[in-house]
């Protein structure tokens, strides 16, 4: 950030969408943590900040009476925590806009920081409205863009916002300039053998990811649910496992592309099956292909650890973005566990490994091994956006 912010408000756009209990309480504080260095940046170098996040969905989520749910959207939830996380004490303002807001923000002393309330309150913020976007500008010298997490997103405080500041008052946060660079590293100067490993629930989710990725990498491994809509393409028998009828002929055709391309499209060879959705469900190994009626795959088998795992750990980049298999469930975690722990390990060797967002985070950060990697996005939809090739509107309104 080679801005001088000496003296300066600085609007700062960070992602503090993060998971509340029943009580209100963080539950996982990951992306909090992660824009600190940004925030103790600005602070060092003598600015005051205004920071602003979204958190949830208030506007789908109305009350009966069509108004907003601010006891359960409300980021006055965020500011004791953040005040313990920064050690400064974190001041909130009750809305994001209006005379409030314009009258603390102006009060703002020199190294102190104001928390806006949640942007998505304001119709206008999805909509990318102008209108809302000035407002929020009008209150800051700089703005600073640190919300990897809604990049993808064209909303009026990550995108609109950035046009009422000349190219040398805004910036991204150190951030967001991480989660390009180590995805530059995947995209644009990967070390080869380059593997892409891709799980969810289904192929329609990850086309274009699967479509880019047959393009450029050596190895492309698909688990998860995903993994059946292939097998039954090619004539497998999948039981009750989920597969897209409509995406039977796509298979064929990213199989095909792969065989052109020459790249090694590896499916699990076996997976372990249930007679019934759920953890308590009785388990068989089978092939993949040959599932009986009435049995569903929930997880990827031995076999296909051994498969997957002798890959990874001969690969020098690595890219792993969804789960193998249902893993909130114990009896169907071993295949997503093995994949992670294969990756640590292929790290710990010398590879480089990108954690593309969403449940493949939550897979590493459940086993401890976030550290083991080296590096975990904080943006699912972002990142997979980046990753599909894809220009992000928040990334593009402060680059151009």
């Amino acid at each position: 950030m080679n801005i001088d912010f000496q003296g300066k408000k600085v609007l700062v756009r960070v992602d503090f969408n993060v998971p509340l209990n029943d009580a209100f309480e963080i539950t996982d504080d990951t992306r909090m943590r992660r824009a600190l260095p940004t925030i103790q940046e600005i602070l060092e170098k003598g600015g005051s900040i205004i920071l602003m996040s979204h958190l949830g969905r208030p506007q789908k989520k109305l009350k009966e009476d069509g108004s907003i749910n601010v006891e359960k959207f409300t980021l006055q939830h965020l500011v004791e925590h953040l005040t313990d996380l920064i050690g400064v004490e974190v001041l909130f303002c009750p809305t994001s806009r209006g005379e409030q807001a314009k009258e603390m923000a102006g009060n703002l002393q020199q190294g102190q920081i104001l928390l806006l309330e949640n942007t998505r309150f304001e119709k206008e913020e999805s909509k990318g409205g102008e209108d809302y976007a000035e407002e929020l500008a009008s209150l800051a010298d700089v703005y600073v863009n640190d919300a990897f997490g809604t990049a993808h997103r064209a909303h009026a405080s990550t995108t609109t916002v950035a046009q009422y500041f000349d190219k040398d008052a805004k910036c991204f946060g150190l951030l967001l300039s991480a989660e390009l660079k180590n995805a530059d590293k995947v995209l644009n100067n990967p070390e080869r053998p380059l593997t892409a490993i891709v799980g969810g629930a289904k192929v329609s989710d990850k086309i274009l990811l699967l479509e880019k990725m047959i393009a450029f990498v050596d190895n492309l491994i698909v688990g998860g649910g995903m993994a059946y809509t292939f097998f039954k393409a090619q004539g497998g028998q999948i039981g009750n496992s989920l597969c897209e009828e409509d995406k039977l002929e796509l298979a064929n055709e990213l199989i095909a592309k792969a065989k052109e391309k020459g790249v090694k499209l590896l499916l699990p060879r076996d997976s372990t099956i249930a007679d019934n959705f759920n953890n308590d469900a009785n388990i068989q190994k089978v092939a993949s292909n040959e599932i009986p009626d009435g049995w569903m795959g929930l997880d990827i088998g031995e076999r296909a650890v051994a498969d997957f795992s002798e890959v990874i750990k001969t690969s020098k980049t690595l890219l792993w973005n969804g789960p193998m298999g249902v893993f909130e469930m114990e009896n169907f975690a071993n295949g997503t566990k093995s994949v992670a722990v294969s990756i640590a390990d292929a790290t710990k060797d010398g590879a480089f490994s990108l954690i593309g967002g969403g449940d493949s985070v939550a897979a590493i950060n459940s086993l401890g091994l976030a550290d083991d990697v080296s590096y975990v996005s904080t943006g699912g939809g972002a990142m997979l956006e980046l990753l599909e090739g894809k220009t992000l509107p928040g990334v593009k309104a402060i680059a151009d």
